[in-house]
Protein backbone atom coordinates (compact mmCIF):
# COMPACT_ATOMS: atom_id res chain seq x y z
CA UNK A 1 0.00 0.00 0.00
CA UNK A 2 1.17 3.79 -0.75
CA UNK A 3 2.40 6.01 2.20
CA UNK A 4 -0.16 8.56 3.16
CA UNK A 5 -0.13 11.61 5.88
CA UNK A 6 -2.61 12.71 8.17
CA UNK A 7 -1.82 16.43 8.76
CA UNK A 8 -3.77 18.29 11.47
CA UNK A 9 -4.33 22.32 11.34
CA UNK A 10 -1.71 22.21 14.75
CA UNK A 11 0.75 20.31 12.89
CA UNK A 12 0.47 17.17 14.14
CA UNK A 13 1.20 14.11 11.53
CA UNK A 14 0.17 10.98 11.31
CA UNK A 15 2.09 8.53 9.12
CA UNK A 16 0.17 5.77 7.36
CA UNK A 17 -1.28 3.76 4.66
CA UNK A 18 -3.27 5.18 1.74
CA UNK A 19 -7.03 4.14 0.73
CA UNK A 20 -10.10 4.62 -1.37
CA UNK A 21 -8.90 7.18 -3.87
CA UNK A 22 -5.65 8.04 -5.07
CA UNK A 23 -5.66 11.95 -4.29
CA UNK A 24 -5.08 14.12 -1.50
CA UNK A 25 -7.99 16.58 -0.18
CA UNK A 26 -9.06 18.52 2.91
CA UNK A 27 -11.65 19.04 5.22
CA UNK A 28 -12.66 19.59 9.23
CA UNK A 29 -11.94 16.33 10.90
CA UNK A 30 -14.67 14.85 13.33
CA UNK A 31 -14.97 11.17 15.07
CA UNK A 32 -17.91 8.96 15.22
CA UNK A 33 -18.19 6.42 18.11
CA UNK A 34 -20.72 3.87 16.08
CA UNK A 35 -19.65 0.29 16.65
CA UNK A 36 -21.06 -0.54 13.56
CA UNK A 37 -23.10 1.49 10.51
CA UNK A 38 -20.52 2.26 8.54
CA UNK A 39 -22.25 2.04 5.45
CA UNK A 40 -24.74 4.80 6.88
CA UNK A 41 -21.91 6.68 8.25
CA UNK A 42 -20.38 7.09 4.72
CA UNK A 43 -23.52 8.05 2.81
CA UNK A 44 -24.94 10.41 5.20
CA UNK A 45 -25.09 13.77 3.63
CA UNK A 46 -24.31 15.70 6.98
CA UNK A 47 -21.11 14.70 6.83
CA UNK A 48 -20.46 16.86 3.75
CA UNK A 49 -17.14 18.70 4.27
CA UNK A 50 -15.93 16.70 6.85
CA UNK A 51 -13.19 13.81 7.07
CA UNK A 52 -14.87 10.74 9.68
CA UNK A 53 -12.57 9.37 12.04
CA UNK A 54 -13.99 5.85 13.40
CA UNK A 55 -13.38 5.05 16.57
CA UNK A 56 -13.86 1.54 16.64
CA UNK A 57 -10.39 -0.28 15.44
CA UNK A 58 -11.69 -2.84 12.89
CA UNK A 59 -14.08 -1.32 9.76
CA UNK A 60 -15.18 -2.99 6.76
CA UNK A 61 -15.83 -6.38 8.02
CA UNK A 62 -19.37 -6.60 6.85
CA UNK A 63 -18.43 -5.22 2.88
CA UNK A 64 -20.57 -3.05 1.49
CA UNK A 65 -24.73 -3.48 1.42
CA UNK A 66 -25.85 -0.71 -0.97
CA UNK A 67 -29.59 -1.46 0.31
CA UNK A 68 -28.27 0.36 3.13
CA UNK A 69 -27.05 3.32 1.81
CA UNK A 70 -28.66 6.62 3.39
CA UNK A 71 -28.27 8.47 1.05
CA UNK A 72 -24.87 10.71 -1.59
CA UNK A 73 -21.21 10.14 -0.55
CA UNK A 74 -19.93 13.64 0.56
CA UNK A 75 -17.32 13.23 3.17
CA UNK A 76 -14.00 14.69 2.15
CA UNK A 77 -11.77 12.06 3.53
CA UNK A 78 -12.20 8.79 5.53
CA UNK A 79 -9.89 7.41 8.56
CA UNK A 80 -9.42 4.06 10.03
CA UNK A 81 -6.88 1.97 12.46
CA UNK A 82 -7.57 -0.61 10.59
CA UNK A 83 -9.10 -1.70 7.02
CA UNK A 84 -10.60 -5.21 6.56
CA UNK A 85 -10.08 -6.46 3.10
CA UNK A 86 -11.72 -10.30 3.85
CA UNK A 87 -15.06 -8.97 5.02
CA UNK A 88 -17.71 -11.90 5.80
CA UNK A 89 -21.69 -11.52 5.27
CA UNK A 90 -23.92 -12.77 3.39
CA UNK A 91 -24.90 -9.66 2.17
CA UNK A 92 -21.71 -8.33 1.48
CA UNK A 93 -21.70 -7.53 -2.11
CA UNK A 94 -17.69 -5.82 -2.18
CA UNK A 95 -15.00 -4.45 0.12
CA UNK A 96 -14.94 -0.78 1.48
CA UNK A 97 -11.89 -0.24 0.06
CA UNK A 98 -13.20 -0.68 -3.58
CA UNK A 99 -16.65 1.39 -2.15
CA UNK A 100 -14.20 3.95 -1.46
CA UNK A 101 -12.28 4.24 -4.33
CA UNK A 102 -15.70 3.89 -6.35
CA UNK A 103 -17.19 7.32 -4.65
CA UNK A 104 -13.82 8.89 -5.23
CA UNK A 105 -13.19 9.25 -0.90
CA UNK A 106 -9.26 9.42 0.09
CA UNK A 107 -8.75 7.74 2.97
CA UNK A 108 -5.81 6.70 5.43
CA UNK A 109 -5.40 3.77 7.31
CA UNK A 110 -2.73 1.85 9.93
CA UNK A 111 -2.76 5.32 11.89
CA UNK A 112 -3.87 5.53 16.40
CA UNK A 113 -7.19 6.49 15.53
CA UNK A 114 -7.69 6.53 19.65
CA UNK A 115 -4.61 9.06 19.83
CA UNK A 116 -6.33 11.02 16.98
CA UNK A 117 -9.82 11.26 18.94
CA UNK A 118 -8.64 11.80 22.14
CA UNK A 119 -6.69 15.32 20.22
CA UNK A 120 -9.67 15.99 19.11
CA UNK A 121 -11.86 16.12 22.28
CA UNK A 122 -8.89 18.29 23.55
CA UNK A 123 -8.21 20.63 20.86
CA UNK A 124 -11.83 20.55 19.58
CA UNK A 125 -12.88 20.09 15.83
CA UNK A 126 -10.53 20.98 13.50
CA UNK A 127 -9.19 21.07 9.67
CA UNK A 128 -7.02 18.20 8.34
CA UNK A 129 -5.54 16.88 4.99
CA UNK A 130 -4.61 13.42 3.74
CA UNK A 131 -1.60 14.45 1.52
CA UNK A 132 0.75 11.77 -0.29
CA UNK A 133 4.04 13.65 1.35
CA UNK A 134 4.79 15.38 4.17
CA UNK A 135 3.10 18.50 4.05
CA UNK A 136 4.57 21.76 2.66
CA UNK A 137 3.82 25.52 3.95
CA UNK A 138 1.19 25.77 0.98
CA UNK A 139 -0.23 22.78 2.28
CA UNK A 140 -0.32 24.07 6.04
CA UNK A 141 -2.27 27.56 4.62
CA UNK A 142 -4.55 25.63 2.52
CA UNK A 143 -5.68 23.51 5.64
CA UNK A 144 -5.50 26.62 7.88
CA UNK A 145 -7.65 28.45 5.69
CA UNK A 146 -10.34 25.98 4.64
CA UNK A 147 -13.50 25.92 6.09
CA UNK A 148 -16.89 23.81 5.66
CA UNK A 149 -19.53 25.95 3.66
CA UNK A 150 -22.18 25.80 0.99
CA UNK A 151 -22.74 21.67 1.40
CA UNK A 152 -26.39 22.43 1.67
CA UNK A 153 -26.84 23.42 -1.90
CA UNK A 154 -23.84 20.32 -2.65
CA UNK A 155 -25.91 17.50 -1.08
CA UNK A 156 -30.00 18.39 -2.01
CA UNK A 157 -32.22 16.98 -4.41
CA UNK A 158 -32.43 18.86 -7.86
CA UNK A 159 -36.24 17.51 -8.67
CA UNK A 160 -39.05 16.51 -6.86
CA UNK A 161 -39.44 13.13 -6.22
CA UNK A 162 -42.99 11.56 -4.91
CA UNK A 163 -42.88 8.31 -2.70
CA UNK A 164 -46.31 6.60 -1.88
CA UNK A 165 -47.58 5.54 1.48
CA UNK A 166 -46.98 1.80 1.90
CA UNK A 167 -49.94 1.22 3.69
CA UNK A 168 -52.58 3.26 2.43
CA UNK A 169 -52.34 7.16 2.20
CA UNK A 170 -53.46 8.71 5.23
CA UNK A 171 -51.69 11.96 5.38
CA UNK A 172 -49.55 13.57 2.67
CA UNK A 173 -46.01 14.98 3.67
CA UNK A 174 -43.78 17.58 2.30
CA UNK A 175 -40.05 16.41 2.94
CA UNK A 176 -37.67 19.50 2.75
CA UNK A 177 -34.59 17.75 1.74
CA UNK A 178 -31.17 19.84 3.09
CA UNK A 179 -29.21 16.61 2.83
CA UNK A 180 -32.12 14.20 3.80
CA UNK A 181 -31.58 10.69 5.49
CA UNK A 182 -33.41 8.41 3.19
CA UNK A 183 -35.07 6.04 6.34
CA UNK A 184 -36.80 9.70 7.53
CA UNK A 185 -38.99 9.29 4.15
CA UNK A 186 -39.70 5.33 5.07
CA UNK A 187 -40.84 6.50 8.36
CA UNK A 188 -42.95 7.90 7.05
CA UNK A 189 -43.84 6.00 4.08
CA UNK A 190 -44.23 3.19 6.38
CA UNK A 191 -46.83 5.17 9.17
CA UNK A 192 -49.61 5.41 6.19
CA UNK A 193 -47.74 9.04 4.49
CA UNK A 194 -47.39 9.86 0.87
CA UNK A 195 -44.34 11.91 0.93
CA UNK A 196 -43.48 14.62 -1.81
CA UNK A 197 -39.06 14.74 -1.16
CA UNK A 198 -38.91 18.63 -2.47
CA UNK A 199 -35.61 20.97 -2.81
CA UNK A 200 -34.47 23.00 -0.44
CA UNK A 201 -34.83 26.31 -3.29
CA UNK A 202 -38.65 25.85 -2.80
CA UNK A 203 -40.29 28.65 -1.49
CA UNK A 204 -42.99 28.64 1.44
CA UNK A 205 -45.62 29.37 -1.32
CA UNK A 206 -44.75 26.33 -3.52
CA UNK A 207 -45.00 24.08 -0.50
CA UNK A 208 -48.25 25.58 0.47
CA UNK A 209 -49.84 25.54 -2.68
CA UNK A 210 -49.61 21.63 -3.09
CA UNK A 211 -51.62 20.99 0.19
CA UNK A 212 -49.81 18.75 2.49
CA UNK A 213 -50.83 17.61 5.61
CA UNK A 214 -47.28 18.61 7.12
CA UNK A 215 -43.60 19.41 6.89
CA UNK A 216 -40.94 17.41 7.61
CA UNK A 217 -37.48 19.33 7.57
CA UNK A 218 -34.54 17.55 7.25
CA UNK A 219 -31.10 16.65 8.47
CA UNK A 220 -28.05 18.38 6.34
CA UNK A 221 -24.28 19.69 6.74
CA UNK A 222 -23.08 22.78 7.62
CA UNK A 223 -23.88 25.66 9.66
CA UNK A 224 -27.12 26.66 10.10
CA UNK A 225 -27.05 30.08 9.56
CA UNK A 226 -25.47 30.50 6.09
CA UNK A 227 -28.90 29.05 5.08
CA UNK A 228 -30.47 32.17 4.81
CA UNK A 229 -33.06 31.08 1.89
CA UNK A 230 -34.16 28.40 4.02
CA UNK A 231 -34.56 29.74 7.40
CA UNK A 232 -36.85 32.52 5.54
CA UNK A 233 -39.26 29.99 4.06
CA UNK A 234 -39.66 28.28 7.50
CA UNK A 235 -40.70 31.66 8.96
CA UNK A 236 -43.18 31.48 6.58
CA UNK A 237 -44.41 27.70 7.01
CA UNK A 238 -44.42 27.83 11.01
CA UNK A 239 -48.07 27.83 12.56
CA UNK A 240 -49.62 26.97 8.79
CA UNK A 241 -49.63 23.13 9.06
CA UNK A 242 -48.08 20.53 11.22
CA UNK A 243 -43.85 20.62 10.93
CA UNK A 244 -41.16 18.11 12.74
CA UNK A 245 -37.89 18.68 12.64
CA UNK A 246 -34.62 16.99 12.76
CA UNK A 247 -31.01 17.94 13.08
CA UNK A 248 -30.23 20.68 10.59
CA UNK A 249 -34.34 21.31 10.44
CA UNK A 250 -34.23 21.71 14.50
CA UNK A 251 -31.31 24.54 14.10
CA UNK A 252 -33.28 26.27 10.98
CA UNK A 253 -36.33 26.30 12.98
CA UNK A 254 -34.57 27.81 15.83
CA UNK A 255 -33.17 30.72 13.97
CA UNK A 256 -36.42 31.33 12.37
CA UNK A 257 -37.70 31.71 15.29
CA UNK A 258 -35.58 34.55 16.32
CA UNK A 259 -32.78 32.41 18.48
CA UNK A 260 -29.30 31.14 17.88
CA UNK A 261 -26.58 28.28 17.61
CA UNK A 262 -23.39 28.00 18.33
CA UNK A 263 -20.60 25.29 17.19
CA UNK A 264 -19.59 22.77 19.79
CA UNK A 265 -16.46 21.67 20.96
CA UNK A 266 -16.37 19.08 18.70
CA UNK A 267 -19.89 18.04 17.74
CA UNK A 268 -22.39 15.05 18.79
CA UNK A 269 -21.29 12.17 16.09
CA UNK A 270 -22.40 8.32 16.77
CA UNK A 271 -25.19 6.09 18.10
CA UNK A 272 -24.99 6.46 22.04
CA UNK A 273 -25.59 9.71 22.67
CA UNK A 274 -28.07 9.93 25.80
CA UNK A 275 -30.68 12.22 25.85
CA UNK A 276 -33.16 13.09 28.88
CA UNK A 277 -36.71 14.28 28.33
CA UNK A 278 -37.35 17.64 30.46
CA UNK A 279 -40.36 15.75 32.58
CA UNK A 280 -37.32 13.99 33.61
CA UNK A 281 -39.57 10.74 33.16
CA UNK A 282 -36.53 8.86 30.45
CA UNK A 283 -33.34 9.25 29.14
CA UNK A 284 -33.34 7.86 25.49
CA UNK A 285 -29.85 6.18 23.66
CA UNK A 286 -30.34 8.20 20.42
CA UNK A 287 -28.27 8.07 17.20
CA UNK A 288 -26.26 12.45 16.11
CA UNK A 289 -24.61 13.98 13.32
CA UNK A 290 -23.93 17.68 14.21
CA UNK A 291 -21.39 19.66 14.70
CA UNK A 292 -24.12 22.92 16.12
CA UNK A 293 -26.23 23.21 18.84
CA UNK A 294 -29.21 25.44 19.61
CA UNK A 295 -29.47 27.75 22.36
CA UNK A 296 -32.10 27.19 24.16
CA UNK A 297 -32.25 30.08 26.48
CA UNK A 298 -32.44 32.41 22.95
CA UNK A 299 -36.31 30.77 22.69
CA UNK A 300 -37.11 31.83 26.14
CA UNK A 301 -41.26 32.56 25.88
CA UNK A 302 -41.06 31.52 22.56
CA UNK A 303 -40.19 27.98 22.37
CA UNK A 304 -39.89 25.22 25.06
CA UNK A 305 -37.11 22.59 25.17
CA UNK A 306 -37.81 19.21 25.94
CA UNK A 307 -34.93 16.94 25.46
CA UNK A 308 -31.55 17.75 26.32
CA UNK A 309 -27.67 16.23 25.95
CA UNK A 310 -27.24 13.78 29.27
CA UNK A 311 -23.63 14.23 28.80
CA UNK A 312 -23.09 18.30 27.93
CA UNK A 313 -26.80 19.66 28.80
CA UNK A 314 -27.12 21.32 25.21
CA UNK A 315 -29.90 21.43 23.76
CA UNK A 316 -31.95 18.34 22.01
CA UNK A 317 -35.62 19.41 21.23
CA UNK A 318 -37.82 22.08 21.22
CA UNK A 319 -41.57 22.08 20.91
CA UNK A 320 -43.15 25.79 19.95
CA UNK A 321 -46.45 26.09 21.77
CA UNK A 322 -49.50 27.38 19.39
CA UNK A 323 -47.37 27.13 16.19
CA UNK A 324 -48.14 23.48 15.29
CA UNK A 325 -44.48 22.42 15.51
CA UNK A 326 -41.19 20.42 17.18
CA UNK A 327 -37.75 19.37 16.58
CA UNK A 328 -35.13 17.41 17.62
CA UNK A 329 -31.24 17.43 17.65
CA UNK A 330 -30.69 13.62 17.37
CA UNK A 331 -32.06 11.08 14.77
CA UNK A 332 -35.49 9.31 15.04
CA UNK A 333 -34.73 7.77 12.16
CA UNK A 334 -31.50 6.08 13.32
CA UNK A 335 -30.33 4.17 10.66
CA UNK A 336 -28.15 2.69 11.64
CA UNK A 337 -28.39 3.59 15.67
CA UNK A 338 -31.16 2.70 18.01
CA UNK A 339 -34.67 2.97 17.42
CA UNK A 340 -35.60 4.11 21.44
CA UNK A 341 -36.88 7.58 19.59
CA UNK A 342 -38.58 6.18 16.65
CA UNK A 343 -42.28 7.60 18.78
CA UNK A 344 -41.63 10.96 17.58
CA UNK A 345 -42.43 9.55 13.85
CA UNK A 346 -45.88 8.73 15.76
CA UNK A 347 -46.32 11.96 17.50
CA UNK A 348 -45.86 14.11 14.13
CA UNK A 349 -48.90 11.73 13.02
CA UNK A 350 -51.23 12.73 15.60
CA UNK A 351 -50.37 16.18 14.98
CA UNK A 352 -51.28 15.86 11.26
CA UNK A 353 -54.70 13.61 12.09
CA UNK A 354 -55.30 16.22 15.25
CA UNK A 355 -55.32 18.87 12.52
CA UNK A 356 -56.97 17.36 9.77
CA UNK A 357 -60.04 16.60 12.55
CA UNK A 358 -60.14 20.39 13.92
Amino acid sequence: MQKAYLVLSNGRIFEGKRIGADRDSIGEVVFTTGVEGYLETLTDPSYAGQMIVQTFPLIGNYGVIEEDFEGGTFARGYIVRELCDTPSNFRCQYTLEEFLKKKDIPGIAGIDTRELTRIIRENGCMNAAILSAPPSETDMQKINSYKVSGVVEETGIREKQVLPSECGESFRVTLIDYGAKRNIARSLCRRGCCVTVVPHTMTAEEILADAPDGVMLSNGPGDPAENTFCIEQIKKLIGKLPIFGICLGHQLTAIAMGGSTVKLKYGHHGANQPVRRHDGSRTYITSQNHNFAVVSDSLAGVGKEIFSNANDGSCEGMEYPGKKCFTVQFHPEACGGPKDTEFLFDRFIEMMEEEKNA
